[in-house]
């Protein structure tokens, strides 16, 4: 459908500028045709977005939804840009579809995964932060926890925690949540951010089978994590409310697993018996409050303000460049958006230094930062974004029906409304038949083991070696290699699907 737009010749053209960086190429080849940023290559397999956002091309792609380009939209697979952006860790990306009101809760065709199910598997913790931005709202983390819990009639108004969880603990086939993913692969991070964003410690696989059987089908996060053998995974969860005494539908524990796979350093941990001590984890690092109120800020007011308005604003005094458009709410020190942004994208600040907990430290006297506010001088209706910016997701397409109606008769002045908390009623549940999936049957030789070991991050199935008895007596800090066969969760028909769509990716 994407070639009727124009010549497939210069589609290709556009397709190899996003996926070279050739950000020249790109803007001359849409300034001819703008119909172009909506194609795709033959098959549907990837558009020009997926390419740019898979290769970390920012600019291509903030050029691409400039000039119409649908931000949600799929390939063969059923993935969107935002999915190829935090498989790969592209946070910059990330926050540029974040900006264009992604939809973040969509689920690809293949197994139900979110994009949160994608930077979960592969440790990407900044794109979890971002993906969950617009969910946890710009107030001291304490306070949501005492309103959620209190059964006021403003809390719904204030915190909508049911979108928070329903999100968080989103399943994919199999009952496969984030949080398993993360346990796994041993990324603690990824856990802790997830556990203090109310993930379910205790959530179980669907009992008609899971994809990864030789775990088994209705296990826990604990389970997996014992399967994946670091210490502090399991530690954390038990923490967390996790039990040892949880049996899967083969009637296995997590000790039982923990034995299987080879992992007897979780032993004295995971026995039902255990007396071992469980250490007290603080909250996340990466937990970012600030980040909703800045956001909102940026789709109402752009990134760039107006001329008028930087004549009479101050200038930054980070990147001193641009002029400040908003204030820290306490010690009201002035920030430009861009800044502001990149503050709370990157910041990792222990939540032992912060007060309180999420807060980001101002760049200038080290407060807390909960909240951005926008200046008062800053003129409203100057800031011009693509209508995709000024709009939620499901009103993109009907805007520009309604946009060509308007032009005849006159064009009305675009209100500009401020997102809020993500309502729970926009949630579309996953519907999973009943089917057990097969184990993995990869083409490329045999599965990757979970023997402990080192492993090289860039390869995607390194070899094993087996450890030596010391290292095996080394409990604290132990990682394993991460599960990058996608096989190992999904069936044989999903694999070569997305191994199609990556491989044109990666041509």
């Amino acid at each position: 459908m994407g070639n009727s737009f124009g010549c497939s010749a210069s589609g290709e053209r556009l397709v190899s500028a996003a996926r070279d960086g050739d950000f020249v190429e790109a803007k001359i080849l849409l300034e001819w045709n703008p119909c172009l940023a909506k194609y795709s290559t033959f098959g549907g397999l990837n558009s020009p977005l997926h390419f740019a956002a898979a290769k970390a091309h920012n600019e291509i792609v903030a050029l691409l939804l400039e000039n119409g380009a649908d931000v949600n939209s799929r390939n063969y697979c059923g993935q969107t840009a935002l999915m190829q952006a935090c498989r790969y860790g592209h946070w910059e990306v990330v926050q540029t579809l974040i900006l264009f009101r992604c939809n973040v809760t969509r689920a690809d065709y293949l197994s139900g995964r979110t994009a949160l199910h994608f930077a979960a598997v592969n440790g990407h913790v900044r794109c979890m932060r971002l993906v969950v931005a617009d969910f946890v709202p710009s107030a001291p983390y304490d306070s949501l926890d005492a309103q959620a819990i209190s059964d006021g009639s403003n809390t719904k108004t204030k915190f909508d925690q049911s979108a928070l969880s329903k999100f968080v603990n989103k399943a994919a086939d199999g009952g496969i949540t984030a949080l398993h993913m993360s346990a796994l692969n041993g990324y603690l991070n990824c856990m802790q951010l997830l556990l203090d964003l109310h993930a379910n410690a205790s959530a179980v696989t669907f009992h008609y089978g899971t994809s990864m059987d030789l775990i088994g089908a209705g296990s826990t996060p604990l389970h997996y994590a014992a399967c994946g053998g670091n210490l502090k995974c399991c530690q954390i969860l038990l923490a967390r409310g996790s039990s040892r005494l949880a049996l899967n539908c083969n009637g296995w524990l997590p000790l039982d697993v923990a034995r299987m796979w080879g992992r007897h350093w979780l032993e004295p941990l995971l026995n039902p018996n255990s007396d071992l001590p469980i250490p007290i984890f603080p909250r996340s690092s990466y937990l970012s409050l600030p980040l909703m109120s800045v956001l909102n800020i940026a789709r109402d007011y752009g990134l760039q303000p107006s001329a008028s308005a930087s004549d009479d604003a101050e200038i930054c005094a980070v990147c001193l460049e641009r002029p400040c458009i908003i204030a820290a709410e306490g010690c009201a020190h002035e920030l430009c958006i861009r800044c502001a942004l990149y503050l709370c994208s990157t910041s990792n600040i222990p939540s032992e230094a912060s007060t309180p907990p999420g807060s980001i430290p101002c760049p200038l006297c080290r407060h807390g930062i909960v909240s951005f506010a926008k200046l008062p001088v800053l003129p409203t209706k100057e800031f011009k974004l693509p209508s995709s910016l000024s709009l939620c997701t499901p009103c993109v397409l009907n805007h520009h029906r309604e946009q060509d109606e308007s032009e005849t008769a006159g064009s009305p002045d675009t209100r500009r409304r401020r997102s809020d908390s993500v309502s729970s009623d926009i949630f579309c549940p996953v519907t999973c038949s009943p089917f057990v999936l097969p184990l993995c049957t990869c083409n490329e030789g045999p599965c990757p083991r979970f023997d402990p070991g080192e492993s090289d991050p860039q390869q995607g199935s390194p070899d094993r070696s087996q450890p030596s008895s010391n290292e095996q007596g080394k409990t604290e800090g132990m990682r394993l290699e991460k599960t990058t066969c996608s096989g190992m969760f999904w069936g044989r028909r999903s694999c070569s699907r997305e191994h199609q769509c990556n491989a044109e990716i990666n041509t």
